[in-house]
């Protein structure tokens, strides 16, 4: 079939978009205010765009408080969500009034961050400390704003839990990251395969 995704389609009951770009990596976003409010959100338009230097991005559909605390204080970090906090990650995204802590609510532990003031999730297997970049106001290919804010942030720091290293690499598959899906679906990376580039 083809269709067009700003075109109502009998044949669907729902765009599947986020079904095809998928699975999305969740960024797990702690950020704070210029008032020392806590917020901590997930995001699974999220990613890493560069390694050298280390870059990531993530994109808010709406202007939410971790865009606007960003803003206001220049630092974020991203946590990495995994099977065993998936809970909590999913109690994090409830539309909570401005100043409420998103990781109490959880029942989350705080763990503080040596080279941004936003806390880390204690819990998560790895943690970015972020300086933001820059937020970039979306728009349609015709010049139409769109409310949706990307936030682009440079790491400065990265904490990995010590039973995830082995032989020097970080073993992925053993820390469950999970990932969104389409509608109200998740995956989970349970195992890995390994490809070698070729040569010219």
């Amino acid at each position: 079939m083809f269709y067009e995704p700003d075109k109502r389609d009998p044949r669907l009951r729902h765009d599947p978009f986020k079904a095809i770009v998928a699975p999305r990596p969740i960024g797990w976003i702690t950020s704070i205010s210029a008032k020392n409010e806590v917020n901590l959100a997930p995001y699974s338009y999220f990613n890493g765009i560069n390694s050298r230097p280390a870059l990531v991005m993530f994109a808010s559909e709406g202007r939410k408080d971790s865009v606007s605390f960003i803003e206001q204080t220049g630092e974020f970090v991203c946590n990495l969500a995994t099977w065993d906090l998936r809970e909590a990650m999913n109690i994090t995204s409830a539309p909570l009034p401005r100043g409420v802590n998103e990781m109490g609510h959880a029942g989350l532990e705080a763990a503080p961050s040596r080279l941004v003031k936003p806390p880390r999730v204690a819990a998560s297997p790895c943690a970015l400390e972020c300086k933001l970049i820059k937020v970039v106001a979306m728009e349609t290919a015709d010049g139409k704003p769109v409310d949706c804010h990307v936030v682009f942030g440079q790491v400065v720091g990265v904490h990995i839990d010590d039973r995830f290293i082995v032989d020097g690499l970080l073993d992925t598959a053993a820390m469950k990251p999970i990932a969104r899906c389409g509608y109200d679906q998740y995956a989970v990376v349970e195992s890995v395969f390994s490809m070698q580039r070729p040569t010219a």
